[in-house]
């Protein structure tokens, strides 16, 4: 039986072992990369993060993700709980304005330098009394294309910005809407001359004389005036027929 010389025998044992440490490393990148969740490329912080606050000043970071183009707009959704009237611009990049909508605002103007972030913040009225709240968000560029920020699962590809809130303090209590405050309930209009509605409890006002011998006659289906010319024409017949009858006798005699 010959023997293997030691140098060929390390060779042999080496490359297996190459070969296997390979794939091990690749095996546990594989499951590092399924293990952390995916962070949300705007991200939201605030100086009060806790349940019924009041005017939070809540900050966000868009990440710039174009080599091409740069951010011009960032538009959020707000959570349930905070309504547009109960938020506040406070201060952004240079020249963009906030615009509130029916179910959130925006915040943009000129184009944002290719690669450069966009950060702003606003003040919120009040936090909801919850444990979380997203804020999902439309990242739109200079050349049209929009990151879609707005899965409420944090393992999502593409999940919304969220903010976690500490417990309400003692006491806290939900305030009302600025929305609310701002638009009250409308409250009906006192009566006009063009809506001479009575209020409740007085006496409709009553028809005259005139017009309810006008609506007897119209009820009855001829007018005063109709019955005053029939009763006219019968006392001339009637006159007519005695003048006929009275001649008639003096020319006999």
């Amino acid at each position: 039986m010959s023997r293997i010389p030691l140098s060929r025998l390390s060779v042999a044992v080496r490359i297996p072992l190459s070969r296997l440490s390979v794939a091990v490393g690749t095996a546990v990148a594989a499951v590092a990369l399924t293990a952390v969740p995916a962070a949300a490329h705007t991200e939201v912080e605030a100086d009060k993060a806790q349940a019924l606050a009041e005017n939070v000043t809540v900050t966000f970071h868009a990440e710039a993700e174009s080599d091409s183009s740069g951010i011009k707009e960032v538009r959020v959704v707000l959570p349930k709980g905070i309504t547009p009237a109960d938020v506040t611009y406070d201060k952004g990049p240079a020249g963009w304005k906030f615009t509130a909508d029916k179910d959130g605002y925006s915040v943009g103007g000129k184009e944002l330098k290719t690669g450069v972030s966009a950060e702003y913040s606003v003040v919120v009225r009040q936090l909801p009394d919850a444990k979380e709240v997203a804020f999902k968000t439309l990242q739109t560029y200079g050349d049209g294309h929009v990151d879609r920020w707005i899965e409420l699962d944090e393992n999502g590809e593409n999940p919304a910005p969220t903010l976690a809130l500490k417990a309400a303090a003692p006491g806290a209590k939900p305030i009302a809407s600025a929305s609310a405050t701002e638009n009250p309930a409308s409250v009906d209009p006192a009566p006009t001359d063009a809506d001479p509605t009575p209020a409740a409890g007085e006496p409709l006002p009553t028809a005259s004389a005139q017009a309810a011998d006008t609506a007897k006659d119209s009820d009855s289906g001829l007018s005063t005036a109709a019955w005053t010319g029939i009763g006219a024409g019968i006392l001339v017949a009637a006159a007519a027929v005695v003048l006929a009858v009275r001649r008639r006798g003096g020319a006999e005699e």
